[in-house]
Formats: structure tokens, sequence, C-alpha cells
């Protein structure tokens, strides 16, 4: 099986081997810069379409499935900083799409605050850790779980998610 990932970010790409491993066996990824629409630090919508830009960017007919994965902050009420990064996953076969989200966390409020500003999550963590190129190497809930949960983690979910319309025969897509 051929997988298409529209990134070179190791830890999303991992993520996907992860997940598509758990249901196909052995895959055959592969990797694709892809530009994107969308701005550098998605908000809401811009996030889910992100990751469908960039699955449907780097399908090609000779892979069985393409995979864009997108993080970004959703504005969520009753958090104490109104927003949580949700990881996204959009899964494409050539003719279907399915999307999957990963479990979603809250950054410190310091975090939203920059990000709110203008700032990417990703230099405004770099920053406070002091770890350069954080969400190429297990991302900043690594850092914030404490060891806990990584970024290849969140990614695999996400795309877990996403391939289950592809993996049971309960939906109609």
């Amino acid at each position: 099986m051929k997988v298409a990932v529209g990134s070179k970010n190791p830890t999303k790409i991992e993520g996907v081997r992860k997940a598509f491993e758990e249901f196909f066996g052995k895959v055959d990824i592969h990797p694709f810069e892809v530009k994107t629409s969308i701005p550098l630090q998605p908000f809401n919508e811009q996030t889910i379409l992100g990751a469908i830009e960039r699955a449907k960017k780097c399908y090609k007919k000779d892979f069985n499935f393409s995979v864009g994965i997108e993080a970004g902050l959703f504005k969520v009420p009753y958090t104490s900083t109104g927003y949580m990064d949700f990881q996204v996953a959009a899964v494409y076969n050539g003719e279907k799409l399915s999307i999957g989200f990963g479990p979603g966390f809250e950054y410190p409020r310091k975090v939203v605050e920059e990000v709110l500003k203008g700032r990417e999550v990703g230099k405004v963590m770099e920053e406070m850790t002091g770890i350069k190129n954080l969400g190429k190497k297990f991302g900043a809930i690594y850092y914030l779980s404490k060891g806990v949960v990584s970024r290849i983690e969140l990614s695999r979910i996400a795309v877990i998610m996403a391939l289950l319309p592809f993996i049971s025969n309960k939906f109609d897509i």
C-alpha cells in the first residue's frame, strides 16, 4: 500500500505510518512538501481546510491514499483561554474524503495571548521552552504533558479517526 503525506514534518509522517500500519500492515509512505492557502497559524475552519488541501494536493493516482494533517486553534467555550489545539487529519483516496480529529488541549494563557496578536504557536513555544523546532521533534504537547503524549500520537489518533469510513463497513461515504 502506498500513502502520500502532505508534509515533510517527521512527527506527522510517523503518525500517519503508525495509523495505517495498524489496519493495513506494512505501508510505503511518501512525504511531499505542500503549499496551502491557509495561514501559518490556522484557526477553526482554516485548520480543517488546511488538512483537506494537503491531502488533495499530494494525491496521485498511483497512491492508495493521501493524508493531510493540520494543527490549529479552535474557539471552545468554557475553556480558560477560550481556545484548544486540535490535530485535524484528512484522508483521501481519489474519490472519497474523510476528516478526523485528535484529542484537544489548551496551551498556557501566555501562548494563546501571543498567538492572538499574530504569532505562531510553534515560535512562541520554542521561545518558552528553548527547544528549537519543537513541532518537528515531538511537539508542544510532549513538553506540556511532561513526555506522556507526543505529537506523533495526536497525529496517529487523528488519522485513525479519519480512516474509520474506509475501514468499517458501517459507513456510506
